[in-house]
């Protein structure tokens, strides 16, 4: 079972087995990036719930335990390095390590609203990641030093429609409401509350709030921070790439506001699996 959990961990970016994660995000192409943030993520997160739901329960408490920990150092190492970082790509990397945590503290109950909660988090997250690595490869010219965050100085009153897009995108990963971040977020903090892990969802939000700063900085760059240059032109954007970024935001919208639907098609998930 040791064995079995870090080779998930790894696949899934939990500290510390999470060291390749922003080498990898920051040298593949932007695009490759973001899927490989929401989809393979996503795909390995749907091994590891199934494992942690039809298998870990023989071994509670003692793999309740050491998810525990791992939900702890995934968000908090995961936090504090994207503090540290001004290349945007490397940022989310970072961040998306920090999520793994946060989608690791509905897994420790290994119940069924854990399981649930964990979901619809991973939903939410690929249409928030996707719509932020979206706008960044928009913004962005030069694939080396063009994610640089002074790069993005300006944008805001310049390109207003991606400015807020990547806005909304931002929010929602840092749990804002009235986002799908938020809702999920809070879901998955509720989960561990109801199975006794108050500790664990009081250092879930905090490492919450200390997301904020890093998200709201590049927001402060876009809006509050003059460009020392020209502004780059944005690349135009085909018609489908248009329509996706459309549709994320629709979905970090609508989830944020009338999640009841996809919580209900979550929990039916999480049941049939356990039945």
């Amino acid at each position: 079972m040791g064995l079995l959990l870090v080779g998930l961990a790894f696949k899934v970016s939990l500290v510390p087995f999470h060291m390749w994660t922003p080498d990898a995000y920051q040298g593949a192409p932007t695009l490759v990036t973001g899927f490989m943030s929401a989809a393979v993520k996503a795909a390995a997160f749907a091994a590891l719930t199934r494992v942690v739901m039809l298998v870990f329960p023989a071994l509670n408490p003692m793999m309740a335990n050491i998810l525990w920990v791992l939900a702890v150092l995934t968000m908090t190492v995961g936090n504090f390095s994207a503090l540290l970082q001004d290349n945007v790509k490397r940022m989310l990397a970072y961040s998306s390590i920090a999520h793994a945590g946060y989608i690791l503290v509905g897994l420790v109950s290994m119940d069924v609203a854990g399981g649930q909660a964990a979901l619809f988090y991973l939903l939410v997250y690929a249409f928030m990641n996707l719509g932020a690595f979206g706008v960044i490869i928009l913004l962005a010219h030069k694939e080396d030093d063009g994610y640089d965050i002074g790069n993005f100085a300006g944008v805001g009153f310049r390109y207003p429609v991606l400015a807020g897009l990547l806005t909304l995108f931002l929010v929602s990963l840092a749990g804002i409401p009235p986002t799908a971040g938020f809702i999920g977020k809070f879901y998955l903090f509720s989960a561990a509350v109801k199975n006794g892990y108050i500790w664990l969802a009081v250092l879930g939000v905090l490492n919450s709030a200390v997301s904020i700063y890093y998200y709201l900085r590049l927001v402060v760059y876009m809006y509050m921070l003059p460009a020392k240059g020209e502004v780059p032109v944005p690349r135009p954007p085909r018609t489908a790439f248009s329509l996706a970024l459309c549709a994320s935001a629709a979905v970090v919208l609508v989830l944020g506001i009338v999640p009841r639907s996809m919580l209900e098609f979550a929990e039916r998930s999480i049941i049939s699996l356990l039945m």
